[in-house]
């Protein structure tokens, strides 16, 4: 291969093309054997390795050998190409049969044979396909053959010859092979015919074409084979390359149909074989007829039938043709699933996925009964419950609809841990306290070393107990402990039926009116007037401190009909006060009473005479305390 081309040589390869083009015959046409193949009689595959060679024998081609890159008329066999001719493919694209070298030619300046070796162990009156892949391993996207558009076509002849070489079998022609933006192999094949007594032939190959930019080529997996009929197996007329039976329904016993298509024998002989993996075939004896009835069968096997034109080419393999296999496929019924164990968890830990195991080509179903039941999950070795039980898996084989195993059971206990929750505790100054781990009958360990479920301490920090479960379900309740907070009473708040005891210091705390019920709020509603103690302590009952304050609420109405409820106006919590008086007038301002606050009571009268339900206005006076002025109603 050149990198550039001289004028002269143009025209020279031009003048030679037309001669060539002029003065070719016409050749057979190539094809691919069109029933079913035998096993490759011959295999050159050119081996295999990322070095060079090694070198045809002799007399298989007249072209030169080299390493590396060849120029025209030279060759090599490598699995690397375009080491210093930059115009080729840089790979060798992997589409072949072996994948590994080829022989890659680059064509000389004159067309011609150079290819040439002998396939022997034919049989006799047999059709072989010959077959190759070739590839033009010329780069277009180089453009380095500018003055030829993707340069010289490749065009390789194949001719067939008897062992004298004197006799011409077949021949066929690829026909042009251009070149491409990426590396391509295609596969050509031709078929031809042994003639009897003959064991062996020639295979010949041409370059039509002639040397020049371009024109180069890669030869891969030259395989010769016995070509037969394409023989489809009926069985009662089904067309089915097999069947299906699940192993209750068997044994079973089958009539089997060979029937070849004609593509290539015009008689037939047949020999049917059996098979346990579709790999090692034995011959049936007795079975040469196109039907074979089978056997009862229990287990799966494979049946073929060999088929060649004569009996005597029926002992050799690479003489004949085999049909597809027909598959008998008695489905077994799956062994029980292995249990991975059952599982026993506590009540906070993650709910984990039960599992068995099964042999392959099966999977699992999961049902909530040993027999019947619901199926709860499909086609899976594992399976995650929402909640405690036994869970039955049954095996089945993977794509056919056949009985399952019989189930195994699989179980997941929950075991309740103990619900706790944390304290904040406070600790009176110098104080003792009892921590308890609040639940009865567990195992105890104090973050102390003891393993009481309640535990004295004296001092401030953090504490912790682990309590575990006979089940061994354990939780830990912690226990955070600090310096009781100082009780203080800032102020009280009176507003009329509400009192509000205002902490003096930030904390937690429980207040009272009575010193005896304790809230956590510190705002009373719907207390009556009077004179009261309000009491203010820490949670833990360390110190408590207590502050009397006077609660005035003025009432809204009186309703004087002597039930007992609100017959009077009368004003409660003045008592703590050294002095007050009370004086209560009508809309126009007319004094109808007046008093001190203590003791002050009034029924809604005048001289004795009931006054009328309206509204009347009342004037307090309070020593050391505001004013109060208001109005409230009568109600008859």
């Amino acid at each position: 291969m050149k990198s550039q081309i001289p004028i002269f040589e143009v025209m020279k390869f031009n003048f030679l093309l037309l001669i060539f083009l002029c003065s070719n015959p016409v050749f057979s046409q190539l094809g691919f054997c069109p029933g079913s193949k035998g096993d490759a009689i011959f295999h050159e595959d050119f081996g295999s390795g990322t070095s060079s060679g090694p070198q045809l024998p002799a007399g298989i081609t007249t072209y030169k050998y080299v390493i590396g890159d060849p120029q025209d008329g030279e060759y090599t066999i490598s699995d690397q190409i375009s080491q210093n001719i930059g115009s080729w493919h840089s790979f060798l694209p992997k589409t072949t049969v072996s994948n590994g070298r080829a022989l890659i030619v680059n064509a000389s300046y004159t067309s011609g044979q150079f290819y040439r070796t002998e396939i022997q162990n034919l049989c006799e009156n047999t059709t072989y396909e010959f077959s190759a892949f070739l590839m033009n391993i010329y780069d277009r996207t180089s453009l380095v053959c500018l003055d030829i558009d993707g340069g010289i076509p490749i065009n390789v002849r194949f001719q067939i010859w008897d062992e004298t070489d004197t006799v011409l079998l077949k021949e066929g022609n690829t026909g042009d092979i251009s070149s491409t933006n990426s590396p391509v192999y295609k596969q050509y094949a031709l078929t031809f015919q042994t003639e009897p007594g003959q064991g062996s032939v020639i295979l010949k190959m041409f370059n039509n074409g002639i040397g020049g930019c371009g024109n180069d080529l890669a030869i891969d997996d030259i395989i010769f084979r016995s070509c037969g009929d394409l023989t489809k197996i009926t069985s009662q007329g089904n067309d089915d390359p097999g069947i299906v039976v699940c192993e209750p329904d068997a044994p079973l016993s089958l009539t089997l149909t060979a029937i070849p298509d004609f593509s290539v024998y015009t008689q037939h002989a047949f020999q049917w074989q059996e098979s346990s993996d579709n790999v090692d075939w034995q011959d049936i004896p007795g079975e040469t007829n196109s039907d074979f009835t089978s056997p009862p069968l229990n287990s799966s096997r494979y049946y073929r039938v060999k088929v060649a034109e004569a009996a005597v080419n029926l002992i050799n393999n690479l003489c004949s043709s085999a049909s597809q296999a027909y598959f008998v496929n008695i489905v077994k019924t799956p062994e029980a699933p292995l249990s991975n164990g059952d599982t026993v968890i506590c009540s906070d830990d993650v709910i984990p996925a039960l599992s068995v195991q099964v042999e392959a080509g099966e999977t699992v179903n999961w049902y909530d009964t040993e027999v019947g039941g619901n199926q709860i999950a499909a086609g899976t070795v594992t399976f995650t419950p929402d909640h405690q039980g036994s869970f039955y898996a049954e095996a089945v084989k993977v794509g056919f609809n056949c009985a399952g195993s019989i189930r195994t059971s699989v179980s997941l206990t929950i075991n309740e841990t103990p619900q706790v929750q944390n304290e904040v505790l406070q600790l009176c100054e110098n104080g003792k306290m009892h921590l308890d781990a609040g639940v009865e009958n567990m195992e105890y360990k104090w973050s102390t070393g003891e393993f009481s479920r309640e535990i004295i301490i004296s001092e401030q920090g953090n504490f912790s107990v682990v309590i575990t479960t006979n089940a061994g379900c354990s939780v830990t309740k912690n226990f955070e402990i600090h310096a009781v907070d100082v009780a203080g009473i800032e102020a009280i708040i009176s507003e009329e039926n509400t009192v509000i005891i205002k902490p003096a210091n930030t904390g937690e705390f429980e207040y009272s009116l009575d010193g005896v019920t304790f809230q956590l709020s510190n705002t009373f509603q719907l207390v009556p007037g009077g004179v009261y103690i309000a009491f203010m302590r820490d949670l833990q009952s360390c110190n408590t401190v207590s502050e009397e304050f006077p609660h005035i609420v003025v009432p809204k109405f009186i309703t004087p009909n002597n039930d007992g409820y609100n017959d009077r106006f009368e004003l409660k919590g003045v008592e703590y006060f050294t002095s007050s008086s009370i004086r209560i007038f009508n809309r126009y301002g007319k004094l109808l009473i007046a008093g001190k606050g203590q003791n002050f009571s009034w029924d809604g009268t005048f001289n004795d005479k009931d006054l009328p339900g309206t509204d009347y206005w009342y004037e307090i006076n309070i020593e050391d305390y505001k004013r109060i002025k208001g109005h409230f109603s009568l109600k008859r």
